[in-house]
C-alpha cells in the first residue's frame, strides 16, 4: 500500500471518527434526557447510540492502524498506546492517545457493565465528556489538512452539535424524569406526617 493511500485513509478515518464520535456524544446526551416522540421512540436513540459507538471504534481502529503503518510518520506501535512517546508531533499525538485510552476504558467497562453495576459504569462513562474534546484538539493539532475549509466545516459542525446538546442538557434541569415526582411525593408525605 502506498504512503499516499495510507495518508488519505488515516485522514479520512480520523474525520469520520470525529463525526461519529460527535454523534455518539449527542445521542448519549439525548438518551439521558429521555428524548422521544411518536415517530422516534426512545429505544431508537439508545440503539443508534450503541451502533454508532461500534462504528466509531471501527473507524478509530482504522485511523490508528494506518497512521502506525504509514512509513512517512514511522510512528511504531508504542506511540499508539503510550501518550507523548512519539517523536512526530509529540504533544498532539499524545492527546490522541489519551482520547483513545479514555474511549477504551468506556468500551471495556461497557462490556462488563453487569459486573460493575450501573453507578460505577455511569461514572466511568462520563469520561466521554473528556475523550471527545481531547480528540477534537488532537485533530486540530495533528491534521495536515486541519485548516482546510472542508475540515474546518466538519469540526465546527461537530463542536456546534455537541455544544448545543450540552447546553440543552444543562438547561433542561434534572436528567431524571422521576426526580420531580419523587420530590413531590416526599413533600406530600412530609405534609401528611406534619398533621
Amino acid at each position: 500500500m502506498s504512503s499516499s493511500v495510507l495518508w488519505y485513509t488515516t485522514r479520512g478515518a480520523g474525520a469520520v471518527t470525529l463525526i461519529l464520535l460527535s454523534c455518539v456524544v449527542v445521542l448519549g446526551i439525548l438518551s439521558t434526557l429521555r428524548v422521544e416522540s411518536p415517530s422516534w421512540p426512545r429505544f431508537l436513540t439508545t440503539g443508534l447510540h450503541r451502533n454508532l459507538a461500534l462504528m466509531t471504534l471501527v473507524f478509530l481502529t482504522l485511523h490508528i492502524v494506518t497512521a502506525v503503518v504509514d512509513p512517512f510518520t514511522n510512528l511504531g506501535w508504542a506511540a499508539a498506546f503510550i501518550p507523548f512517546s512519539s517523536y512526530y508531533r509529540t504533544f498532539w499525538l499524545g492527546l490522541g492517545v489519551i482520547s483513545f485510552e479514555l474511549l477504551a476504558a468506556i468500551v471495556v467497562t461497557s462490556l462488563v457493565r453487569g459486573l460493575l453495576g450501573h453507578r460505577a459504569w455511569r461514572a466511568i462513562h462520563w469520561l466521554t465528556y473528556a475523550a471527545w474534546p481531547v480528540g477534537v484538539v488532537h485533530g486540530l493539532g495533528t491534521g495536515t489538512d486541519t485548516w482546510s475549509a472542508w475540515m474546518l466545516a466538519i469540526t465546527a459542525a461537530c463542536v456546534a452539535g455537541v455544544g448545543m446538546a450540552i447546553y440543552f442538557r444543562l438547561s433542561s434541569g434534572s436528567a431524571d424524569p422521576l426526580a420531580s415526582a419523587r420530590t413531590m411525593f416526599r413533600s406530600a408525605v412530609d405534609r401528611r406526617e406534619a398533621r
